[in-house]
């Protein structure tokens, strides 16, 4: 399955979440699902490799309820659904419950199996992860988003799937009634407590008007860099005065390439003009082990107390491995704002922005 279609998904999941907010509905309308047999739990042998358990059969899971939950680690839908996750996890387990993360990768970095180590630590995920290179669970699942829930009962059928962020009470009603219907007591309590902090914080869906972006040649949007994407060259771009709403510019030199632009000298910018409480950007240092320093200004200032956590006041950070950053985290009133980040080393790759 395409890089292309799998983005599509998961922009189909952004998209719907900022339409149906945006009509007062709310995010946790989308892609739930009736309670009825959907099928077996299908194999988990395709993984090609463990972490936080050795491998896992369906025959070892045999009457555990078990949750399967598709992600990759970049993605910032599925890190809004991990503190559910991970508490469902904390709560359950003893009554019953298997969750399982199947870690299926979007961007080529995420198929390294120590970057999935380091962003399950980092993240404090402590539960079982399939790691799926390969696509093969995800292709026995027929699966086609991050995240993507699924509820299996205790006799390996699947009861229950959800598509996206939202309907969280609802997914533990669904947890609680298959545990209670394989015996076990004490499940009937209030739903489980959450605390969610940095980017696993529920977007401001009335205030999001700018959706995820890809940088690279093959997907983005609203390039506004008067020559255009050069692709597959270096070359030195110049950023317009002013941009629209979600247009974006290079400056100085890069290169831009299907998935991804790489900075090749220090002092290059990158801009967005952008409407949300949240912004991120995943990049990562174009040489593992490398480090690259950079700098934001959020309307040409330093961001102050609209930093994110992944930089000072000042708007000063590192790159230092390939991940998700956030950069700007403001408070409302939240308008147009225009974002810069300037790289002080050479050696970045930047591969998407998304806003929450």
């Amino acid at each position: 399955m395409s890089t292309i279609v799998k983005s599509d998904r998961r922009e189909f999941l952004r998209s719907a979440g900022m339409a149906i907010a945006a009509s007062g509905l709310g995010a946790s309308r989308i892609a739930a699902a009736s309670f009825f047999s959907e099928g077996g739990l299908p194999s988990l042998g395709g993984a090609t490799g463990w972490v936080n358990s050795p491998p896992l059969t369906k025959e070892s899971l045999r009457e555990k309820v078990v949750l399967i939950d598709f992600w990759t680690y970049t993605c910032i839908n599925w890190h809004r659904t991990l503190p559910y996750v991970r508490a469902w996890h904390e709560k359950y387990a003893r009554h019953g419950l298997a969750v399982i993360g199947v870690h299926t990768p979007e961007f080529a970095f995420e198929a390294d199996p120590e970057n999935v180590r380091s962003a399950v630590n980092e993240m404090n995920v402590s539960y079982p992860i399939a790691i799926d290179n390969n696509y093969a669970i995800w292709r026995a699942f027929e699966n086609e988003y991050w995240p993507a829930l699924y509820l299996a009962d205790a006799q390996g059928h699947i009861r229950y799937h959800k598509f996206g962020e939202g309907d969280y009470e609802q997914s533990e009603r669904k947890i609680q009634e298959l545990l209670k219907r394989a015996g076990a007591q004490g499940v009937d309590s209030p739903p489980a407590s959450i605390d969610a902090t940095g980017a696993e914080v529920a977007a401001d869906w009335p205030d999001l008007k700018s959706g995820e972006n890809y940088v690279g040649y093959e997907r983005t949007e609203n390039f506004a860099s008067r020559s255009g994407l050069v692709f597959d060259k270096s070359h030195n771009y110049l950023a317009p005065e002013r941009l629209q709403r979600n247009e974006w510019a290079l400056a100085g030199n890069w290169t831009a390439q299907r998935k991804t632009v790489e900075q090749n000298a220090a002092g290059a910018r990158i801009v967005y003009q952008f409407h949300a409480r949240d912004l991120h950007l995943v990049m990562g240092p174009a040489e593992p082990g490398k480090s690259v320093r950079f700098r934001v200004f959020i309307d040409g200032q330093a961001p102050g107390t609209s930093r994110g956590t992944d930089i000072d006041e000042h708007g000063n950070g590192v790159v230092s491995e390939p991940r998700m950053y956030q950069l700007i985290r403001q408070s409302k009133p939240i308008v147009d704002r225009k974002f810069e980040i300037e790289f002080l080393d050479p050696g970045l790759r930047a591969f998407s922005f998304t806003f929450g």
